[in-house]
């Protein structure tokens, strides 16, 4: 990462016809998608072309430069300009163009390519947003692609221009304030998560219904969360590990190791609140049942006493019926019946429901039914 070498030196001739320094839409008015284009010399900016070809001319005429190219969402044509100018490997223009690419740090010659997920945290939605960040970093120059919101490298340029003697470092020195940016940017996600995890304990125990949801977003975030960070955590040894090869700057050496610092322990706490989410689901999923076992209890309970006080209408219709019985019988207008002119006869039909009844009491009290 240290190879200064003149552009001349490394691609073909130095003062190629303008026409020819960058074909189709690239070499006309700026397009939206280039935020900035900046040329550096001695950590301290120089020019700030309008357009790529302007980059590129103006590249070729301060050879010990170093351009800053920033883009957002660029088009195929600004990429592939970007590629034959600058020595990109067709891979790597191919990650950059698709973006949802894994965190990785990948070399191609004297070009390293770097593929960075950025998060930051929506406090109205209480939600994680992540955003994909592709640098190519060459001897002189660093080209960075950004998709989505996250990170904001303004902020970083105005670091690194405010710190001349860190900017002339070169483009390592600009890629480890980016890795920078990037894990700092973590630390309010970081904070925004434990927020949440302490509210979703709280509704767990308040018997929240909505909470499992909740639970289920959160950690579907953290597994995104873990991919970010996990392999970041690689990638920075990687670098640390090509110190001595590539002569890296010591200052450079101690910026990087401080942000390994940072990035392994961003690292153990979402692996942290990850573990958390599942023990706090597994403990939601036991009071959800446990709830649902009371209800059913309670259920059970209230068709009981129903039942026992059907049993008890049922009982009383029964003794009531008998009598009623007997007294439709002994009713019928028909001339020939027994006993119909017995003397005997109304005392014995009196007598007869007394018993009806009494012995239907007897034996539903027996059964306990009243």
């Amino acid at each position: 990462m240290s190879d200064r070498r003149p552009r001349a030196a490394r691609r073909r001739s130095p003062e190629p016809p303008p026409a020819a320094a960058s074909p189709g839409p690239a070499a006309g008015p700026e397009s939206p998608s280039v935020v900035q284009a900046t040329l550096y010399r001695d950590g301290r900016r120089v020019a700030s072309p309008a357009t790529l070809a302007e980059t590129y001319r103006q590249l070729r005429e301060h050879p010990d430069g170093m351009a800053w190219i920033g883009l957002h969402r660029p088009t195929e044509q600004e990429l592939h300009s970007l590629a034959a100018e600058f020595d990109l490997h067709e891979l790597a223009v191919e990650d950059a163009l698709e973006a949802h690419q894994r965190p990785k740090l990948e070399r191609y010659g004297d070009t390293l390519f770097v593929v960075l997920r950025a998060a930051r945290y929506l406090d109205a939605q209480e939600e994680v947003d992540f955003g994909e960040l592709h640098v190519f970093v060459g001897p002189d120059f660093l080209i960075t692609v950004r998709h989505g919101a996250a990170p904001d490298l303004s902020a970083v340029r105005r670091r690194m221009e405010e710190n001349p003697a860190l900017l002339s470092l070169g483009p390592e020195a600009v890629l480890y304030a980016i890795l920078d940016a990037v894990v700092d940017g973590y630390a309010p996600v970081v904070a925004g998560v434990q927020n949440d995890v302490d509210e979703i304990e709280t509704e767990v125990f308040g018997g929240d219904p909505a909470v499992s949801r909740r639970i289920y977003e959160l950690s579907r975030e953290m597994v995104e969360f873990q991919r970010a960070t996990r392999p970041l955590v690689g990638m920075l040894h990687a670098l640390m590990a090509g110190f001595a090869k590539y002569g890296t700057d010591e200052e450079l050496q101690r910026y990087l190791r401080d942000v390994a610092d940072h990035v392994t322990h961003t690292s153990e706490r979402v692996d942290g609140f990850r573990q958390a989410l599942t023990e706090i689901l597994t403990v939601n999923a036991t009071l959800v049942t446990q709830q649902q076992n009371a209800e059913m209890r309670a259920l059970a309970e209230a068709g009981f006493e129903q039942n026992e006080e059907i049993k008890k209408i049922s009982s009383w219709a029964a003794i009531l019926f008998a009598p009623t019985l007997v007294g439709t019988i002994y009713g019928m207008n028909f001339d020939h019946m027994p006993e119909l002119h017995w003397a005997g006869g109304y005392p014995f039909a009196v007598v007869l429901m007394a018993v009806v009844c009494t012995s239907l009491y007897v034996v539903f009290k027996k059964k306990d039914w009243l």
